[in-house]
């Protein structure tokens, strides 16, 4: 049987705006059974995510306090002082207000976890465990020294893909399929397969738009075997080798993504909801502007942030809105968004002729 809520979704919307970009506007379009889960699931992640990301703190230090976190997640007593020390920590070592009320907001998303009902509950904990799983291997893989790192081989890549990203596909499905009578043209079994696919793609965006500035950082997410570089070779590219040496590794993993992303919008096309069909497909669609946006912008891509502007973001939303997500204008809209245009500095490169 359900717990009741003990919080309204309204008091959940103020930090899931805050802290998330678009999927807040996902999250918005779903119904209020699926709403609870996925904005806990969600703030939980950010959370976490940046607990890992506190590059200021020592690596022993955030691990500790992720494993900390993991443990309250998966239902392990947590100790409200411990909690407050994280976040005093951890916000301390954040230049974002954002991200510190979050951080500070941590009880109060444990209360909404445990509140979930039971089978929201096993999935969200789940789903979370893969996450921070990934996020520890982020900072076991990336913090232990001072050269820049890469991970190895496109297993490796596919990995931390799944972690983060993929399993939020099959978390998805297995939410959707219980709550929504109907849910898909597709089995579940299926859907779950492209969702993993859909998230493994979504998460490769991020990698190739944030591929400079982690370079930047001493890290770098595309695979060594193929960059053919040890970590004293990736320290030793100067800033105008660096999109040379990267662009043909970039490029097949820009292809790849563009691959998942269209299986994402196979995944929601076969979604039955016209609602929730707009919310599972507005990731593919910014996802696909934002990869034609880096293939226009070439290598500069590697040297200043390339995102999709919030007016193309709304314009998007109200298309959406216009044609209901109707499976064919969503086709159309999609295709529209994967046009690349422009005269980036790759065009010319084998891998596009």
């Amino acid at each position: 049987m359900s717990v009741p809520f003990p919080y309204s979704l309204a008091q959940m919307q103020p930090l899931l705006r805050e802290v998330s970009r678009s999927f807040y506007l996902s999250i918005r379009l779903l119904p209020p059974a699926l709403r609870r889960p996925v904005g806990v699931a969600y703030l939980l992640a950010r959370a976490s995510d940046t607990i890992a990301d506190s590059s200021t703190l020592p690596a022993a230090q955030r691990q500790q306090q992720l494993a900390i976190l993991a443990a309250a997640i998966a239902g392990t007593p947590a100790d409200a002082a411990v909690l407050a020390e994280i976040a005093s920590a951890t916000a301390a070592a954040s230049p974002d207000p954002r991200e510190r009320r979050l951080l500070q907001a941590l009880p109060q998303c444990l209360a909404w976890l445990d509140a979930l009902a039971p089978a929201d509950l096993g999935d969200v904990r789940t789903v979370l465990l893969h996450i921070t799983q990934g996020q520890a291997l982020d900072i076991e893989r990336f913090e232990s020294g001072s050269s820049p790192q890469a991970l190895l081989s496109a297993a490796e890549v596919d990995e931390y893909t799944y972690l983060v990203a993929g399993c939020v596909g099959e978390f998805w499905t297995d939410l959707c399929t219980r709550h929504i009578p109907g849910f898909a043209l597709l089995p579940p079994d299926r859907m779950r397969v492209l969702g993993r696919e859909y998230g493994m793609g979504l998460q490769l965006v991020n990698i190739l738009r944030d591929a400079g500035a982690d370079l930047a950082a001493g890290r770098c997410y595309l695979p060594a075997d193929e960059l053919e570089l040890t970590a004293a070779g990736l320290l030793a590219l100067a800033p105008g080798q660096a999109p040379a040496r990267l662009e043909p590794v970039w490029a097949r993993w820009h292809e790849l993504a563009c691959r998942r992303l269209e299986q994402g919008m196979r995944y929601a096309q076969a979604v039955n909801s016209p609602r929730i069909r707009a919310a599972t497909a507005l990731p593919a669609l910014i996802g696909a502007r934002t990869l034609a946006l880096l293939h226009q912008a070439g290598g500069q891509a590697l040297t200043q942030p390339v995102r999709m502007p919030r007016r193309e973001v709304r314009t998007v939303l109200a298309r959406l809105a216009f044609t209901l997500a109707a499976r064919g204008p969503l086709a159309r809209q999609f295709a529209r968004l994967q046009e690349r245009g422009g005269a980036g500095q790759w065009d010319n490169s084998p891998h596009d002729a």
